[in-house]
């Protein structure tokens, strides 16, 4: 139950659609009541598995690893990486969602001993004509909205040093995740808006090693994400939602 906006139109990325949806709510990102609220929910679970299966932050020179966050949005993912200590670039085609992350960074600044955030609109087929090379490449509920899921993650193990490693969260296509992050969330709780999700582009753990298997990488990890009382926690039920960590071997 997720919302991210993802990279621009072309082979693997997402559709105009897509982007305008999402541009649309760029002003209420940062809003933990507002409309990306089971963003914020989520966030602290996604990014600590994540942050668990990274290498550290700073490399054997004391050079702070390169970190691509593609389909940032607002930054909610990028800052808590760039926190930890990680030189990060979060990309994305909404040019009103890039806008809030740089103004949210303006007036909330990163603590000292942050590692770097810059922001830039645009897409990975741009990064990858530059020949951009990032240690980590976060790809957090994007998958699910671009046109060619399996091209999509070819691009970005382009873009990927040897040794590193891509987090991918998104959603499984099953009769669970279609009532509850698209019925549920969209028509009856009303915690995402209308339209947020198309089912069908959802994609089981099974499709996602065949696209880890294409590009030349491999799942060395996954687990499930649910909400609960306590909030959102890891769990063994890939059922709807699931985080991933793929790896060049």
């Amino acid at each position: 139950m997720q919302l991210h906006d993802s990279s621009a139109p072309g082979p693997g990325s997402v559709s105009p659609s897509e982007i305008a949806r999402f541009s649309e709510l760029a002003d209420r990102w940062w809003d933990p009541a507002g409309p990306m609220r089971p963003l914020h929910a989520m966030n602290e679970l996604r990014i600590g598995w994540s942050l668990a299966h990274l290498p550290p932050p700073l490399d054997g020179h004391g050079v702070a690893r390169r970190l691509l966050d593609i389909g940032c949005g607002a930054g909610l993912a990028s800052e808590a990486f760039a926190r930890a200590g990680f030189d990060v670039t979060g990309l994305d085609a909404s040019s009103a969602a890039i806008t809030a992350g740089r103004q949210h960074l303006r007036h909330h600044p990163l603590p000292e001993g942050s590692g770097p955030l810059s922001y830039r609109c645009g897409s990975a087929e741009d990064l990858c004509a530059e020949g951009a090379r990032f240690d980590v490449i976060s790809a957090l509920e994007v998958i699910e909205h671009v046109t060619d899921p399996s091209a999509f993650l070819q691009m970005l193990a382009t873009m990927l040093n040897p040794g590193g490693t891509i987090i991918v969260s998104t959603m499984n296509r099953t009769l669970r995740s279609l009532a509850m992050a698209k019925i549920g969330a969209e028509y009856v709780l009303r915690l995402l808006p209308v339209g947020t999700h198309e089912w069908r582009k959802f994609i089981t753990p099974s499709e996602l090693g065949g696209y880890a298997v294409h590009a030349g990488l491999r799942i060395a990890d996954i687990a499930g994400m649910v909400p609960g009382l306590g909030g959102w926690r890891e769990s063994r039920d890939l059922g709807v939602n699931y985080i991933a960590q793929l790896v060049r071997d």
